[in-house]
């Protein structure tokens, strides 16, 4: 059975200070029981790492960070490594996300190294994969996502369903208000999962796949409904408890 999970990317958003206040927020206003049914993350900016992990250590919010870089030290300046993401006890870390592909040119190749770096760490990446709006309307959904779940897995081995976690996030979806209905997000789920399993047999069915882009507390219940979307990647909504905090209650169906 998969456990929902609901990661919030606040991308480049907040201050120290709103930073900390939202997470307080989050861990009053999830209830203690939901937990059970949807695991939560939050995924800041680089800086609030360290004064998250230490506020979030022993409750139930896990720590993601959004980017890493393969190596694990060294002269590269500006970069975060795997090994300092894992000393600050980060479960999870966002790679491939269409906005690093786009403004900073990040290819599949890369984001296969930053998956094989973050697995040696023990880290679960969040693999995000997903078309833009032209190549939708192409009819080439599945030949983009074929190719980027291919070209940052290859030659990856997992030991478990959790070690790795993917997200769909239709380009054209994040951030404009357009949501994919549940059924075309269920569609490419399960292409998705049956891509798992070609490479990893029985394990893929046990490995959660998110749907990100425009997801709110009015659409996440429809979205987790399916049976192979198993939680959202959330990005603006994630910004403000309140929203944040129904969308997890949502997922639950609570």
């Amino acid at each position: 059975m998969r456990r929902t999970f609901v990661c919030g990317n606040w991308k480049m958003h907040k201050t120290a200070k709103e930073a900390l206040l939202l997470v307080k927020q989050l861990l009053i206003g999830i209830d203690a029981t939901w937990y059970d049914k949807v695991e939560v993350a939050v995924a800041p900016p680089f800086v609030y790492l360290f004064p998250l992990s230490r506020l979030l250590a022993g409750t139930p919010i896990g720590l993601s960070a959004q980017d890493v870089f393969w190596e694990g030290e060294g002269a590269f300046t500006g970069e975060v490594s795997p090994v300092m993401l894992k000393d600050l006890e980060c479960r999870y870390c966002i790679v491939g996300h269409s906005e690093r592909r786009i403004y900073f040119g990040e290819k599949d190749k890369d984001v296969n190294k930053k998956v094989r770096a973050l697995i040696s760490q023990g880290i679960t990446p969040i693999v995000c994969v997903g078309e833009r709006l032209e190549e939708r309307e192409a009819g080439k959904v599945k030949e983009v996502v074929e190719g980027q779940i291919k070209g940052a897995l290859d030659g990856v081995e997992i030991a478990s369903p959790s070690d790795i976690v993917i997200a769909y996030e239709p380009v054209w979806a994040i951030g404009t208000g357009k949501v994919a209905t549940p059924e075309d997000a269920q569609e490419v789920h399960a292409f998705i999962r049956e891509l798992l399993k070609s490479m990893w047999g029985k394990l893929a069915d046990e490995i959660r796949i998110l749907y990100g882009g425009s997801v709110k507390p009015d659409n996440v219940a429809s979205l987790v409904a399916q049976p192979d979307i198993d939680g959202a990647l959330v990005g603006g909504a994630s910004l403000k408890a309140e929203s944040f905090v129904e969308i997890v209650k949502n997922a639950g169906g609570f």
